[in-house]
């Protein structure tokens, strides 16, 4: 008998494909063979390989912007942004390529892009206009897609014995007399991911800091004449 199939039970199945086998090992067939099905069975609910990944993504947002809401509303902005970044950070990290997976990929539920209506609610009522919220949202987002791509990558090839990132093999590469700043800046770079993760999201808050800043003495003026 054919399991009964449904868009959340494709979705699980998927997350366990990507896991198991990457991104390069997602395809349709895989899923429905995990699922005990044939492959035709799974388009009555997903077109193609991309309609799943977008399904994966918005789950994946779904999870993260579940926290976000739990906050209290009276969490100061500069937390709010901390918080999103490290929860989409748990997010994308909690399965294989998940960042890969996510990128580039199309929100399928409503509901969740009508929760950032909170979000840049409270962003605006503690001085920020709307073009500067979503200026700063999308920065910090892109940062973290792009910095989990590179961590996991970089992961994965330490995991499979491949050393090609590790300090030694890059001190072996360069010449420390003739390039001792890059010679030196690989302890940086390929450093501890979680306190360079903290560190970079905190220049990007401190930008958002800035812009709102600058806003502020304008409507101080304003209020003045």
């Amino acid at each position: 008998m054919t399991p009964r199939l449904s868009k959340a039970k494709i979705v699980r199945a998927a997350f366990d494909v990507l896991d198991a086998a990457g991104i390069d090992g997602l395809t349709v067939r895989a899923v429905a063979a995990r699922l005990g099905v044939q492959a035709p069975a799974l388009y009555w609910h997903m077109a193609s390989k991309q309609d799943l990944l977008d399904e994966m993504a918005t789950e994946i947002l779904r999870r993260a912007s579940d926290e976000m809401l739990a906050l209290p509303t009276e969490t100061p902005w500069r937390e709010r942004m901390v918080a999103f970044a490290d929860i989409t950070r748990r997010a994308l990290l909690a399965h294989r390529d998940g960042a890969k997976a996510f990128s580039g990929t199309y929100l399928t539920d409503d509901a969740v892009l009508q929760r950032q209506e909170s979000i840049f609610a409270l962003m605006i009522e503690q001085g920020f206009t709307l073009a500067d919220v979503v200026r700063a949202y999308s920065l910090l987002y892109s940062f973290t897609i792009g910095f989990c791509i590179e961590e996991q990558a970089v992961a994965q090839a330490a995991a499979s014995g491949d050393d090609r990132y590790s300090l030694r093999r890059r001190a072996e590469r360069l010449d420390e007399k003739r390039h001792p700043l890059v010679a030196r800046s690989g302890a940086e770079i390929f450093g501890d991911p979680d306190a360079r993760f903290a560190d970079l999201v905190g220049v990007i808050v401190d930008s958002a800091g800035r812009m709102r800043l600058r806003k502020t003495p304008r409507a101080s003026r304003s209020s003045r004449r």
